[in-house]
């Protein structure tokens, strides 16, 4: 049997090594004001603590815009997905974007940095709908200390493979991390577990017509690989129903055909070589041994990752500025490709 686990999807994704964590943010935000936040913010939602699973939206930690002010990590990695809507990204380098539906920013801590990542609701006369996916992925102990730096997959730039199945049916693969039929992804940041293929970190979104036949091709025997439904009625591996909101841990060393329910169906695929070392993990921080995690909350008080050169806690970039990303202090600026 290829199917090894079966079980619902929370707001925290079960995962295995190489991966820490992740989560999956769905929120549909109202109407915004003219300082990027909700026209009419509901009573309690500004409380500084906002995660209630039974509203149609949060602020999380913000005050006046959703999202997560300033925070400090170190020893991993964060690959943010944004499905749908906004995401302003500050941090202690000095560094700043705005990236959007499609996008992927991949970050590196490393050794040290603080970040700030806020949904401003840009649509004044609209809803904000917003969708991302945030995946922790672990750095070997050799790399725990490397420069913090980040890198934008910008949607345009995302490899994505269209085929069908015998019978005509559209099948989607966007390739994130690692490879599919001969098709590579972007490179991830130099000190990440992706970087070298070997580790077969994969990290894909797919998209399945209605009744698409999909084979997901085997890599490795000694792999992680699970597969998480998040929109479609169900899909139907060796003969068993996979649900809306269920995932699914696989052989990571066999071929495996998918079957498609009446429904289209997005899938989020996260795989790899397990990183074969203890791991100690604790808030923001991800190392290998409780003392080292001492260090990294001593290191933190002392040094705050370089300090936070932002006016505010929770910054966000002008309202009228369209997609970009910003290096150190502007030494660097880049924008999405032009379309074609």
């Amino acid at each position: 049997m290829s199917i090894k686990n079966v079980d619902k999807m929370e707001f925290q994704l079960h995962v295995l090594n190489p991966y820490v964590v992740a989560f999956h943010h769905r929120d549909d935000f109202p109407r915004g004001n003219n300082e990027m936040g909700p026209r009419k913010m509901p009573q309690g939602k500004n409380s500084g603590e906002d995660f209630d699973p039974r509203s149609d939206w949060r602020m999380y930690y913000g005050e006046k815009t959703p999202g997560f002010p300033v925070h400090p990590h170190r020893g991993f990695e964060t690959i943010t997905i944004m499905l749908e809507g906004a995401a302003d990204h500050f941090d202690s380098k000095g560094s700043r974007g705005r990236y959007g539906s499609g996008d992927v920013q991949w970050m590196t801590a490393g050794s040290g940095i603080q970040h700030s990542e806020m949904f401003p609701l840009l649509n004044e006369d609209k809803e904000n709908p917003m969708e991302l996916f945030q995946i922790w992925l672990n750095l070997p102990q050799k790399n725990k200390f490397a420069k913090p730096d980040y890198k934008m997959f910008w949607n345009e730039d995302i490899p994505i493979v269209y085929e069908k199945d015998s019978k005509g049916n559209a099948i989607e693969v966007k390739i994130i991390a690692g490879e599919y039929k001969g098709v590579q992804s972007l490179d991830p940041l130099p000190a990440s577990w992706a970087y070298h293929r070997e580790n077969h970190v994969g990290i894909a979104l797919i998209k399945l017509a209605p009744h698409a036949e999909f084979i997901l091709p085997g890599v490795s025997d000694t792999m992680n690989r699970v597969l998480y439904n998040n929109y479609g009625e169900g899909i139907t591996i060796e003969n068993r129903v996979i649900g809306e909101k269920y995932f699914v841990e696989l052989d990571g060393g066999s071929d495996l055909l998918i079957k498609n329910g009446g429904e289209t169906t997005h899938l989020l695929l996260l795989e790899g070589e397990p990183i074969n070392e203890p791991m100690a993990a604790r808030g923001p921080f991800v190392m290998n041994t409780d003392e080292e995690l001492r260090e990294a909350f001593s290191d933190y008080r002392q040094t705050q990752f370089g300090g936070w050169p932002w006016d505010s806690n929770e910054p966000c970039n002008a309202k009228e500025m369209d997609r970009f990303a910003s290096y150190s202090n502007d030494e660097v600026v880049e924008y999405p490709p032009k379309k074609k």
